[in-house]
């Protein structure tokens, strides 16, 4: 992440891309995701550009594969946060404050979940083979001999 933030030019492309991702957020929340074709692509949309905001410096596959193996892993745990949030919201009853606590959290963890690991899963496999092709057709440089 500190990459991205690194240089004169990844800021800029860092907070066009972040630019782009708040546009596409206020956009689909101006049309709606739910049960809304457009309003979920551009959902997906921002989290794409999102997560390229943090990714565009990498040059190697090495922390494109790093991200998607957190990408499956960071799915699996939200995706039973999830679970175990909404299965504890649905047991309190004496406190509504609790319950809408837990309700809340149980949400938020599903729309990670959902909104947040694919796309970084995609990238992670996008960005390892462009990273991988890029590395196998640089030419050899064989003005350095002697």
């Amino acid at each position: 992440m500190l990459q991205a933030l690194s240089t004169l030019g990844n800021r800029k492309r860092t907070l066009i891309l972040l630019v782009l991702c708040s546009l596409s957020a206020i956009a689909a929340a101006i049309v709606g995701i739910s049960d809304n074709p457009p309003g979920i692509v551009l959902a997906y949309l921002s989290a794409f550009l999102f997560i390229l905001a943090f990714v565009h410096p990498w040059k190697s596959a090495k922390p494109y594969r790093y991200l998607i193996l957190a990408s499956f892993l960071g799915f699996v745990i939200t995706a039973l946060l999830h679970n175990v949030f909404e299965a504890v919201a649905g047991t309190i009853e004496a406190t509504p404050f609790f319950k809408g606590l837990f309700e809340f959290l149980g949400v938020f963890f599903f729309m990670l979940a959902l909104l947040l690991c694919p796309p970084a899963f995609v990238v992670g496999i996008v960005g390892a083979m462009v990273a991988r092709n890029r590395k196998q057709n640089r030419p050899v440089d064989t003005s350095a001999s002697n």
